[in-house]
C-alpha cells in the first residue's frame, strides 16, 4: 500500500496534533481547556470525600465547559476589566498563592515530635493532678461580697444567693462552675479555691479583674488528663500556628512599609 504525498502530509500533521489534543479536556469556541485543570478540580473534590470515578470526571468536564462558556461571555461584555472584579480576582489570587507559601513553609519546617511532647508535658504540669467542683457568686463591691458571706454563715443557701451573681452563666445554676482544673481560672481565684476544704466557703471576698467572688468548694477528684495521642493533633496545630506567626513577623520586620 502506498500513500500519496498529500495524504502522507495530512497523517503526519494529525499524528503531531495527538499529544496536544490529549492535553486538552475540550475546546470551546477555539479556546482549549487543559486536562490539568480538571485534575486539580478532581483532586479538590476527592479531598472533600468524593470518590474518583468516571461519573465524577464527567461532571467535572461539564462544569469546566460551562465555566468556559460563561467566562467567554463575561469577557465579551467587558466584565473582566471591571475594577471591582479585578480587585476580587487579585484577592483570590493572593489567597491561593499564600496558601501555597504556607504549605511549602510547613513542609520545610515540620513540627517535631519532641516539641509536641514538651508542650504536652507543660500542659500536664499546668493542669495539675486534681479537678475541682466549685461554685461562686460574683459581685462588683467588696461590701456586697462580705454581706453574702455573712448570710451564708447565718444559714442562707448558696444556690439562692447565687441568683444575684454578675456571672449570669452560672447564676441560674446556683453558681455552679462544674468540674475544672485550677489552670482554668485566673490565679487569685484558683489560689483561693485550692486552699478550701470540701464544703468550705471563702472567709473573705476574693478580688479578681472581674469583681469580688465568694467561692464554695463542693468536691475534688483526680484529674482526667487526656493522653498524648488524644491531644497530639491539637498540639501540633497550635505549634504550627506559632511557627507561622513567627515567620510572618520575621517577614514583616524585613519589609519596607510606607
Amino acid at each position: 500500500m502506498t500513500f500519496k504525498p498529500a495524504r502522507l502530509l495530512v497523517l503526519l500533521f494529525a499524528a503531531a496534533a495527538l499529544p496536544v489534543m490529549a492535553q486538552n479536556l475540550a475546546v470551546v469556541n477555539g479556546k482549549s481547556i487543559p486536562s490539568s485543570r480538571a485534575d486539580v478540580m478532581v483532586k479538590q473534590m476527592t479531598a472533600q470525600g468524593q470518590p474518583d470515578s468516571p461519573q465524577l470526571r464527567g461532571a467535572v468536564k461539564e462544569e469546566l465547559i460551562n465555566r468556559e462558556i460563561l467566562m467567554q461571555e463575561a469577557d465579551k461584555q467587558g466584565l473582566s476589566n471591571n475594577a471591582d472584579v479585578k480587585n476580587q480576582l487579585e484577592l483570590a489570587r493572593q489567597g491561593i498563592v499564600i496558601r501555597a507559601l504556607i504549605g511549602d513553609y510547613l513542609k520545610k519546617h515540620p513540627v517535631a515530635d519532641a516539641d509536641i511532647k514538651a508542650e504536652y508535658d507543660k500542659f500536664k504540669a499546668q493542669a495539675g493532678d486534681k479537678e475541682y467542683h466549685a461554685r461562686h457568686i460574683l459581685v462588683d463591691k467588696e461590701e456586697d461580697a462580705k454581706a453574702i458571706i455573712a448570710k451564708l454563715k447565718a444559714g442562707t443557701k448558696f444556690e439562692d444567693l447565687a441568683k444575684q451573681s454578675k456571672d449570669t452563666g452560672s447564676a441560674a445554676n446556683g453558681g455552679d462552675l462544674d468540674w475544672a482544673t485550677p489552670a482554668s481560672f485566673v490565679k487569685p481565684f484558683s489560689d483561693a479555691m485550692v486552699a478550701l476544704k470540701k464544703g468550705d466557703i471563702t472567709e473573705t471576698p476574693v478580688k479578681t479583674q472581674f469583681g469580688y467572688h465568694v467561692i464554695k468548694l463542693e468536691d475534688t477528684r483526680p484529674a482526667k488528663v487526656p493522653t498524648l495521642e488524644e491531644v497530639k493533633p491539637q498540639i501540633a496545630e497550635a505549634l504550627q500556628q506559632k511557627k507561622l506567626q513567627a515567620y510572618q513577623e520575621e517577614l514583616r520586620k524585613k519589609a519596607k512599609v510606607q
